[in-house]
């Protein structure tokens, strides 16, 4: 019975021994893998990366029949393209994927004295860090254009 079970503990310690090199070779915690079993796929460290372009503050200007309209955001995308943040006094939600933002949430305009959905559809232009696009509230449209504030100090 002896002469049986060294080489079973033989082979047991030698297998648990290669599982436990294979985890700290691809930096996982030391974990032994049944015999037979196969090794986990490791996801990308590039997997489910926010694209940050847009995230942080914006100046808005929209250009309107009476003239420009400015207003003040602040986005954060997460890892699926969804946007959160704010708009004025509004929350946002939206969506920023492929260098296309899209938006849609509920507002009010004090000058119209009306709340309805506004609607932004824009692009990002590398070049410029700045947003263009259009944008639709209740019976009224136009353009915009966002960049982010100048948020330099003057030097002394």
């Amino acid at each position: 019975m002896k002469k049986l079970l060294y080489p079973i503990l033989a082979a047991a310690l030698v297998l648990t021994g290669s599982s436990i090199a294979r985890s700290q070779d691809q930096g996982q915690p030391s974990q032994p893998q049944p015999a037979g079993a196969e090794p986990q796929a490791q996801s990308s460290p590039d997997a489910a990366k926010p694209d940050v372009r847009i995230n942080g503050k914006w100046h808005f200007v929209f250009d309107t029949e009476g003239g420009d309209r400015e207003f003040e955001a602040e986005f954060t995308v997460d890892p699926d393209g969804n946007v959160t943040g704010t708009f004025g006094p509004s929350a946002v939600k939206g969506t920023f994927k492929d260098g296309h933002l899209s938006l849609l949430f509920e507002t009010t305009s004090e000058e119209a004295n009306e709340t309805a959905p506004l609607h932004i559809d824009g692009k990002f232009d590398d070049k410029t860090t700045s947003l263009t696009g259009t944008w639709q509230f209740s019976s009224y449209d136009g353009a915009f254009k966002a960049t982010h504030p100048d948020t330099a100090q003057p030097t002394q």
